[in-house]
């Protein structure tokens, strides 16, 4: 009976992993399997001792399935070695929590290495922004969302990306290499059942990054999606994820405690990734995304 049990649920795991995206979204929770879909992983060596308990030959080679499924769609992530070599850009992007009475300090942490950082559930006057205004020499907030830079800023325009007031931007950063087009977005929420908004502001950032012909595109933000949902389709291309390009692992941001997931994004074209990370954000939420770019 175990045996059986085992041979069945590994069946089930690895057709979960691998047509994932064959999935309706059913009540919202296809979103949230996408979203941890790495984790699913965990399951295999469960199913292993079971296999072991069952002693049973067909169970053992059944439970292995999954794994193989696993090692092909991430293995390289767990491999995979940042290219490196020279970079002209440091950026950043922090969902700092619109509740952080740290955010101060959680800023000032991140931002000191950094050319270029966005941040998000910002609050007017609070010390997030107080403390990057000292930092950056330009800056430009909208709303809950801003921009900080060590080059200057100009071409500015607040964006609305399907939510009826803005919580977005579009900027352009003029380098000692060239300009740089830079979004910075907080997209829709996404919860379980409720990711329409959510996909509605995936299409609009979209059709932003379509229309916009400039030669280099820097998109920093939260996008409540994380890198194994299928909503990331829609950006990855024409974009290039940091973190998939350059990243050491999967580069989980948020919850900060322990995360699980990556909603937070550096994505770009025009330009190559050398270094991809994540830094600690005291206080809040989420952690930050960091990355190195060349121009």
């Amino acid at each position: 009976m175990l045996s059986r049990v085992v041979i069945i649920v590994s069946a089930v795991v690895a057709v979960a992993l691998a047509g994932h995206r064959l999935i309706p979204t059913l009540g919202g929770f296809t979103p949230v399997l996408e979203s941890v879909l790495p984790w699913i992983g965990l399951s295999v060596p469960v199913l292993l001792a079971a296999a072991a308990v069952a002693r049973s030959a067909a169970a053992v080679a059944a439970a292995l399935v999954p794994g193989l499924v696993w090692g092909a769609m991430f293995g390289s992530t767990l491999l995979r070695t940042p290219p490196g070599g020279p970079s002209d850009l440091a950026v950043g992007t922090v969902n700092v929590g619109v509740r952080n009475s740290a955010s101060g300090e959680a800023v000032r942490v991140i931002a000191k290495d950094l050319d270029v950082l966005a941040a998000q559930e910002l609050t007017s006057g609070g010390p997030a922004a107080k403390q990057l205004n000292k930092m950056f020499k330009y800056h430009y907030p909208v709303s809950t969302v801003g921009l900080w830079s060590r080059y200057p800023i100009s071409q500015t325009e607040p964006l609305d990306v399907g939510m009826g007031w803005p919580r977005a931007l579009r900027a352009v950063i003029t380098t000692p290499k060239g300009k740089v087009t830079v979004y910075v977005m907080h997209l829709a929420s996404a919860r379980p059942g409720h990711t329409t908004s959510r996909d509605a502001s995936l299409a609009h950032a979209r059709r932003l990054i379509d229309d916009d012909s400039s030669k280099r595109i820097l998109l920093l933000g939260d996008l409540n999606t994380a890198t194994t949902d299928r909503g990331m389709s829609g950006l990855t291309p024409p974009l290039t994820d940091a973190q998939s390009a350059a990243g050491d692992g999967f580069g989980f941001t948020w919850p900060s405690e322990f995360p699980i997931t990556r909603p937070d994004h550096i994505l770009y074209k025009g330009m190559t990734a050398t270094k991809a990370g994540v830094a600690p954000a005291t206080g809040s939420d989420h952690r930050a995304a960091i990355a190195s770019l060349r121009l």
